[in-house]
């Protein structure tokens, strides 16, 4: 916990960046009657029915520091699929960068190894040396910041239901591009003093 803490207090490097990374499924919901839309003084009205068209996974990178975030909606969450968007991020987000710090779940996809499935050893090893990885501890998901922004997506900015991937996909996009416009931050306050203090049952007693 403390090493995710650590590296949210870094002095800024501009040959570095801090990307928080999450990603969550989400169900394709097909509307089966035309639902009546809000007017004045009423509210909308969803039937209590609906089509399951299966599911889709919501990627989100986050740079805090520069108050940027990237979605992307894909069929499946797969070591390709994370490997895909590894490269993305590093070639096509920020190409150049020397150094990514990468806060991520610990998930069996988040892994070195994905690359070198996805990718050719040169291409992959160029991508490893770029990375930094730092884990988020079991049951410390809350500590990514990239939660933070994916729960916004997922609980306001989409819509209540979502037939397809291709409109999940022309979603996603259009809140980040207005989420990135309006330069929305992530106001971080939790610090590791409030940690000793707050999560005091989790470090070891000393007598």
């Amino acid at each position: 916990m403390e090493d995710i803490l650590d590296v949210y207090t870094r002095k800024y490097d501009e040959n570095s960046i801090l990307i928080c990374m999450d990603e969550a499924p989400r169900q394709l919901i097909e509307e089966t009657r035309k639902p009546i839309p809000a007017g004045r003084g009423k509210i909308a009205h969803y039937d209590t029915e609906y089509k399951r068209n299966g599911t889709c996974e919501i990627f989100m990178f986050a740079a805090p520091l520069k108050n940027w975030r990237r979605a992307e909606a894909t069929q499946q969450r797969t070591r390709l699929d994370w490997a895909v968007q590894i490269k993305k991020l590093i070639t096509v987000d920020f190409p150049g960068m020397k150094k990514i710090v990468l806060v991520m779940d610990n998930l069996n996809t988040h892994t070195m190894g994905s690359l070198y499935k996805a990718f050719p050893p040169e291409e992959a090893k160029r991508y490893r040396d770029i990375l930094e990885i730092h884990y988020t501890p079991k049951h410390g998901s809350w500590l990514n910041m990239a939660e933070i922004e994916i729960n916004i997506l997922t609980n306001h900015g989409l819509s209540q239901r979502v037939p397809t991937l291709e409109q999940m996909k022309k979603e996603v996009r259009a809140w980040v591009k207005a989420r990135n416009k309006a330069g929305k931050k992530i106001n971080w306050r939790f610090s590791i003093n409030d940690a000793r203090i707050k999560l005091k049952r989790l470090y070891p007693l000393f007598e």
